[in-house]
């Protein structure tokens, strides 16, 4: 560890402006939670129409993360930085528009656009600081850089409600005594309020393109990527089955991780509307005052705290064992709390949805790590590109999850109970390393 963070370290510089890379997309995945919610009322959307929100954005994963594969193999990886901080700054400009004009395609358009970015980031990022010193730690050093992606998604739920969510509460009985100009004002201004938060994230992504634009970034293992010629997708999956059974890992994985971050406003209204976790409203000294969105934004940051605390935790047992070994303990654990807060229900309920943040933080990196581990430069960059564009598994499964919550914000704990289910067969059965070519 103290190798990876020496001054005389030549990776050093590139490898800290790397982790800055998985500090933005964090903010980016976090907010998506708010919109959610928010929609709802802005754009007049029933829950599960506001839940095409992910699909969107994880969409734009699907769609670029082979093409920014394809473009990093021939461009390198600092290109394909520039390129991916690029395109976050002009989806997040685009949401100033979107806003305007209040057409929910243009706001799906927006994320599309931003998430484009983040499949070329993620593309990038992931594999790269896996390549940045020695191969033994290359699970340590992920883990270790996406613990500044843990540090940036609690801000996201405080940015929903302090500058997204609605002062007012627009519950049924508040609208009815409204006439239909003032709810239509109502919902523009709700529109609006998405403006200011996403302009200030698009001149913090074009900041950081500066400084990467200005930096010598070194491309590892590029000579001898270049010499083992063209790499078909199919042959890689077909070569490697612990890369094909990752990539579907990762696809439930992040089902999952959407799923709860997604629904996990509509989880603490439907489970605990009034009842609020003491050590939450300490934290953030909120009032009582507030409406229930805004309360249950602070106990989604606070479940980000968790997030954030179950990675440092990770990454320092990763120091002392197995990788592997240590996503066991944390899956293991995270089924059992969904099954146990879809039991249980109200805030004890919560407080289990909340601590699942904890076991959840390890997963993609621990399981990227393990689905690219032992492939070759030429191909690590097209397995890296299939690993991310899994991540369209938090487009599919949220809908989903919408439609089973209209017999019940609990039915929809079904999908992370699944999917977690798979995710410790994964670790136990598919990680194993074998060459089936």
């Amino acid at each position: 560890m103290s190798k990876v963070l020496s001054a005389k370290n030549p990776y050093l510089i590139p490898f800290a402006l790397v982790c800055s890379l998985f500090f933005l997309w964090g903010i980016a995945n976090s907010l998506n939670g708010s919109l959610i919610r928010h929609f709802q009322f802005a754009l007049d959307l029933k829950r599960w129409q506001a839940s095409i929100v992910e699909s969107a954005f994880y969409f734009g994963y699907f769609v670029m993360a082979i093409p920014a594969g394809i473009f990093m193999r021939k461009w390198g990886y600092k290109r394909g930085i520039l390129a991916g901080l690029l395109l976050y700054a002009a989806g997040a400009v685009l949401f100033y528009p979107a806003a305007d004009i209040r057409v929910f395609g243009f706001f799906l358009f927006a994320l599309f656009t931003i998430a484009s970015g983040l499949a070329f980031l993620e593309t990038a990022a992931n594999l790269y600081v896996t390549v940045l010193g020695d191969k033994k730690d290359a699970e340590w050093r992920i883990n270790f850089a996406q613990s500044f992606n843990g540090i940036s998604i609690i801000l996201g739920p405080v940015i929903g409600s302090l500058f997204i969510f609605a002062k007012k509460e627009y519950t049924p009985e508040v609208l009815a005594g409204m006439t239909a100009d003032q709810i239509q004002q109502a919902r523009v201004e709700e529109a609006l309020s998405v403006q200011g938060p996403y302009l200030a994230v698009a001149a913090l992504v074009v900041a950081v393109a500066i400084l990467f634009a200005l930096t010598k970034m070194p491309e590892v293992d590029r000579d001898e990527e270049m010499a083992e010629g063209k790499v078909g997708i199919f042959d890689v999956l077909r070569k490697y089955r612990h890369l094909s059974l990752g990539v579907l890992a990762q696809f439930a994985n992040v089902g999952a991780q959407a799923t709860l971050w997604g629904f996990f406003v509509d989880f603490k209204i439907d489970f605990a509307k009034t009842e609020h976790l003491g050590l939450v409203q300490t934290l953030y000294r909120y009032s009582q005052d507030m409406t229930p969105e805004q309360i249950a934004g602070f106990h989604a940051s606070f479940a980000m705290v968790l997030f954030m605390l179950g990675r440092i935790l990770g990454t320092y047992l990763m120091s002392k064992m197995e990788g592997k070994k240590v996503l066991t303990y944390y899956s293991m654990a995270a089924l059992g709390l969904i099954g146990l807060a879809f039991i249980i229900g109200g805030l004890a309920g919560i407080i289990c949805l909340m601590l699942t943040y904890f076991c959840q933080s390890i997963m993609f990196p621990t399981i990227f790590a393990l689905a690219t581990k032992g492939l070759p430069p030429a191909e690590s960059k097209i397995a890296s590109s299939l690993v991310i564009m899994a991540i369209a598994g938090g487009g599919v499964l949220p809908p989903i999850a919408g439609l089973l919550s209209q017999s019940g914000m609990k039915m929809a704990l079904i999908i992370p109970f699944v999917c977690f289910s798979y995710v410790i067969w994964y670790v136990f059965k598919g990680a194993e390393v074998r060459d089936v070519a």
